[in-house]
């Protein structure tokens, strides 16, 4: 059972391990594309065990308070959606407090207090992500990764990628690191 006093002090996003029962939860409910005549029962039953797998893991007191139905919290949520849909694009934060009924002050406030970073920190990080699946999994070159994750320079987003994950791009495809074994944001 996790350590709900050290889960209650993670305020921020974070990536951890899926464990082998939440693993075989997802396994279980991949299969059922194979079984179409089982989804409509098997489906709901294995959505909520791997809500109730995903809850009680190292993520759980995050997820908890994510899903919180508290106005202000679903503020925040509709933000994260905003964000996470056009985190290629430019935005500014002001427009997104707009768009969520907050003041930008109050707004950055409750952003970094869900998510334990400013809201173009948050983009940035989505961003840098996003670029390291494509070059780990699609073959993607880092000035194509770079540039379709939003970056207009390559050697900004050489810096931030060196920056979060400890390695340059293209060392990082060199050494055969994966995203579960290199990631330390």
């Amino acid at each position: 059972m996790p350590d709900t006093a050290y889960e209650a002090d993670r305020k921020a996003f974070a990536i951890d391990p899926a464990g082998r029962d939440l693993l075989d939860a997802w396994t279980r409910m991949l299969r059922l594309i194979d079984r179409p005549d089982e989804i409509r029962i098997m489906a709901p039953l294995l959505e909520r065990e791997i809500v109730y797998r995903l809850l009680r893991g190292p993520q759980g007191a995050v997820l908890r308070q994510i899903a919180n139905v508290e106005p202000r919290v679903a503020q925040i949520r509709k933000a994260l959606a905003t964000i996470g849909e056009n985190y290629a694009g430019l935005f500014k934060v002001e427009d997104i407090a707009r768009s969520v009924g907050m003041s930008c002050s109050a707004f950055h406030r409750r952003f970094k207090a869900a998510t334990g970073m400013a809201p173009l920190q948050y983009q940035k990080t989505l961003r840098l992500y996003e670029a390291r699946r494509l070059i780990l999994t699609a073959s993607t070159s880092a000035s194509a990764a770079a540039f379709s994750v939003g970056y207009q320079s390559v050697s900004q987003f050489t810096r931030e990628y060196r920056r979060m994950f400890g390695v340059s791009p293209m060392q990082g495809t060199r050494k055969g690191h994966s995203i579960d074994r290199s990631a330390n944001a």
